[in-house]
């Protein structure tokens, strides 16, 4: 366990980081997930620039890494062109 203060503020300011960061993340997959679901084309689009927008933070800051982001709006933007 931590002793000093600034080890014990290091360790509150860590959960509240990888809290937030797994609240962005989960709601970027649901997001992802209610595109896949989509039926019409217009909707679908408008969808993806949000997810697209939402994954690009989410390699700004690091809580995915810039490829991952880069594959996954690029399979995103090929399922909606297919539809």
């Amino acid at each position: 366990m931590a002793n000093h203060k600034s080890a014990k503020k290091r360790i509150r300011s860590n959960e509240a980081k990888r809290l937030r960061n797994r609240y962005q993340l989960k709601t970027t997959r649901t997001f992802i997930k209610k595109l896949r679901a989509a039926t019409d084309k217009a909707e679908a689009e408008e969808l993806l620039k949000k997810v697209s927008s939402m994954l690009d933070k989410l390699a700004k800051k690091n809580i995915i890494h810039k490829n991952n982001a880069a594959n996954k709006k690029s399979k995103l933007t090929r399922f909606v062109n297919s539809i």
